[in-house]
């Protein structure tokens, strides 16, 4: 099972920084940008709810599934 995460493609499309999502997300940079490596082990639904307000988007369109 793989959960591949999409933040980086999301942030391009919108053309938000690291350093803007965080702050209107309220997580820190490093924290984002393990969730944006895809080494996150989980996340809050309260931090994607934030996300996906503040990029304008669906969960779906940052969290994909791929089978192996």
């Amino acid at each position: 099972m793989a959960i591949i995460v999409n933040l980086d493609v999301m942030m391009a499309k919108r053309k938000i920084s690291l350093n803007e999502l965080s702050e209107k997300v309220d997580i820190t940079q490093a924290n984002l940008s393990i969730l944006k490596t895809g080494k996150a082990k989980a996340i809050r639904f309260s931090t994607l709810e934030k996300i996906c307000e503040s990029l304008n988007c669906q969960p779906a369109d940052i969290l994909e599934y791929r089978s192996e």
